[in-house]
């Protein structure tokens, strides 16, 4: 099973999530990244439909693909402050 890790991190001139190399959009405060963090981690937990989807991996690259709605992977959020 994959497993997928939000980091919270100084980014941007403020804070971020960052999951396999890829930061979120900047957050103005810790607390705001380390929220929005925990709650992508839930969201790519809860099983769905099997259906396309699009990702950017860490070079900057999208891919498509077909995701089963039953694989989902396991996350969990570090925090480095």
């Amino acid at each position: 099973m994959t497993k997928v890790l939000y980091e919270i991190v100084e980014h941007d001139g403020g804070w971020a999530y960052k999951a396999q190399g890829v930061f979120s959009e900047p957050f103005a405060t810790h607390a705001e990244a380390l929220k929005a963090a925990e709650r992508a981690a839930s969201e790519q937990q809860a099983p769905g439909e099997t259906g396309p989807i699009e990702y950017e991996d860490s070079k900057g690259e999208w891919h498509e693909e077909t995701a089963s709605g039953s694989d989902r992977p396991t996350t969990s959020v570090r925090d480095t402050k």
